[in-house]
């Protein structure tokens, strides 16, 4: 008996350093907002949420309102078809005088994409002129180590100016068109001897070419120029 006592005494010592955990302390709650506090944040929150409401009410209505408008200003274009808003694919200008390289059957530097709206006669005169203009300011880019956007301005203008010229020259009278026809060619072979010295990082070529370009368009912007009324 004196040896059963003592084996479960030894037992409950070895059971002793096993005992459960103890459990974990429950994290205290959070402090709740008392009545004053909300009482005080509802007028901040309600007009927060009034502010948000309002933005989107407003731009909303703008988006609205713009859709409208490029709606109406589409289907307007589309029945004068007046040549201002695009309601097709983008259309591939074309001419129909003898202006093209006569070897090559178009010209080097005419850039692609460029849309030419029909703004008639009078107002391709008035864009040679102003292409002109911005052509003869071009010189200073001869000097400097530009060549990339030398080449582009130049094409870009002169695209404009080969369509304009197409149009102008069409519209002239009988008298009048051969000379255009001669001024348009030899402009246009000079500014392509340019814009493939320009390609080729020649200076020295290309003020050759530029000068001699230069005089043509002077020479544009005279013929160009909308008479003065008499008396």
């Amino acid at each position: 008996m004196a040896t059963s006592l003592t084996s479960i005494n030894g037992a409950s010592q070895i059971l002793l350093p096993m005992a459960m955990p103890k459990p974990k302390p429950k994290p205290k709650p959070k402090p709740t907002q008392t009545k004053a506090q909300l009482s005080q944040e509802s007028p901040l929150q309600s007009l927060n949420n009034t502010l948000q409401t309002s933005r989107r009410t407003s731009i909303g209505l703008s988006v609205a309102i713009l859709f409208n408008q490029a709606t109406s200003m589409s289907l307007l274009a589309e029945e004068e078809n007046n040549g201002f808003w695009l309601t097709g694919p983008l259309p591939v200008p074309s001419v129909s005088n003898d202006i093209a390289n006569k070897e090559t059957g178009t010209r080097t530097f005419i850039k692609k994409g460029v849309y030419m709206p029909n703004i008639g006669v009078d107002g391709s005169k008035y864009r040679l002129r102003m292409c002109a203009f911005d052509l003869l300011a071009l010189g200073d880019m001869l000097s400097q180590d530009t060549w990339n956007y030398f080449r582009k301005y130049l094409c870009l203008k002169s695209t404009t100016m080969y369509f304009d010229f197409d149009k102008v020259i069409t519209a002239a009278s009988d008298d009048q068109k051969q000379p255009l026809l001669d001024l348009a060619n030899k402009l246009f072979d000079n500014v392509e001897k340019l814009e493939d010295a320009a390609k080729q990082k020649k200076a020295e070529a290309a003020k050759a070419f530029y000068a001699d370009t230069e005089v043509l368009l002077k020479d544009v912007m005279t013929r160009m120029q909308k008479p003065e009324p008499v008396g």
